[in-house]
């Protein structure tokens, strides 16, 4: 049985060996400490990278194009109350601020989905460590989108390169198209994230692999599902 003696070498197996992490983590206390921080810097390099490199112009004119049907004058004014500050100063707060806040939604929702297994001893700050843990594979994606941005010879660069595991990114969907949030936050790394996440509750709790996928699975194939249904319809 492969064994995970420190958190160092669980950042390292998470991505390839993550049984022995999850069955460390029911006995290990802080370790999720070291997620949280790679997790919050892995979402602040891409953004803080492309905000301070991009031809804000050229960023701005995509932008209105989302705008729909408003007059030259209302894009205008659009354009003008856009500082490139702004988006940078944003690039490193939104994480520390955001990500937080959607894994206690995500800790919360496993917490309530393993309740009902008695031999799961694992508390609501277990799962919200455990939400950290599933999210490292951000950093394959994040390592991506600082090299393509790195190595970028045109300053006229698309949002979705800083998720260049999204179908927004692979696909070339545009920032005006009505399905581009959809698309970019559809990604490779949310089959991975289902995964780990799969793993993870099947280490845990006394759930069967089936019982734990599809819990890892549902919610989303609820938002998505709905998401979709409102981008049809609308």
């Amino acid at each position: 049985m492969h064994t995970v003696t420190n958190p160092f070498q669980a950042c390292n197996d998470i991505f390839y060996r993550p049984n022995g992490v999850f069955r460390a983590l029911t006995t290990k206390n802080n370790w999720s400490w070291f997620p949280f921080v790679l997790v919050v810097l892995a979402s602040i390099l891409p953004s803080y990278l492309y905000f301070s490199t991009v031809d804000f112009s050229f960023y701005v004119n995509l932008l209105s194009s989302t705008l729909g049907e408003v007059s030259p004058a209302e894009i205008e004014q659009f354009r003008q109350s856009q500082q490139q500050s702004f988006y940078i100063i944003l690039s490193l707060a939104g994480p520390l601020i955001g990500l937080p806040l959607y894994f206690l939604l995500i800790a919360l929702y496993l917490h309530l989905a393993t309740k009902s297994d008695e031999q799961n001893v694992q508390g609501f700050t277990d799962w919200y460590g455990f939400s950290w843990w599933i999210s490292m594979p951000v950093l394959v994606s994040a390592l991506i989108a600082v090299i393509l941005i790195a190595l970028a010879s045109d300053p006229q660069m698309s949002p979705s390169i800083m998720q260049p595991l999204s179908l927004a990114y692979l696909l070339n969907i545009p920032l005006s198209s009505p399905w581009n949030g959809f698309a970019s936050a559809t990604s490779l790394i949310t089959i991975w994230t289902v995964y780990l996440t799969t793993v993870g509750i099947s280490q845990w709790t006394s759930f069967s692999t089936k019982k734990s996928a599809i819990i890892a699975v549902a919610p989303y194939v609820i938002v998505y599902g709905i998401w979709a249904i409102i981008n049809i319809i609308s």
